[in-house]
């Protein structure tokens, strides 16, 4: 991947809407080659999925919480167990006090408690600790232009 893929990727973070003729003028491009380089990068797996972003407070999301959830047993052939919880974002196995880390959305604290109920449920949980965000100062993705370039 070189300086304009990454340029590439920056432009379609901002605006995946836009088209192939603005996103090649914003990086020295032919429409014809922008389209070229993205659907290279789609192949290879670059680009997972183009998505809308959506604010969580709007459709009734917003409670944010992340939750490290302790256990018993290895946890890492229960990721099926924990994405059949809707309101699980993300899972992941991490090393450390924990065995699990998830980030969850929900309307309602109560709506967290009945989540972290449903977690308990999980084969090999053994407890959870939450933490409920107050306020998000920003979230940003991954900035293809300060990875490094060599």
């Amino acid at each position: 991947m070189d300086h304009i893929d990454r340029a590439l990727l920056a432009q379609l973070q901002q605006d995946a809407t836009q088209s192939y003729a603005a996103l090649g003028q914003a990086v020295g491009l032919s429409a014809g080659a922008a389209h070229e380089r993205v659907r290279k990068l789609r192949e290879r797996g670059v680009i997972r999925r183009t998505t809308a972003e959506v604010d969580p407070a709007a459709v009734g999301s917003a409670v944010l919480a992340y939750v490290m959830v302790d256990s018993t047993s290895w946890m890492g052939d229960s990721a099926q167990a924990f994405a059949a919880l809707p309101e699980i974002l993300e899972a992941h196995v991490i090393a450390g006090s924990a065995s699990v880390l998830v980030k969850v959305r929900t309307a309602t604290t109560e709506q967290l408690q009945d989540v972290l109920r449903r977690i308990y449920a999980i084969e090999g949980v053994s407890g959870t600790q939450a933490t409920v965000v107050l306020e998000t100062f920003f979230e940003r993705p991954l900035s293809p232009l300060t990875t490094d370039q060599k």
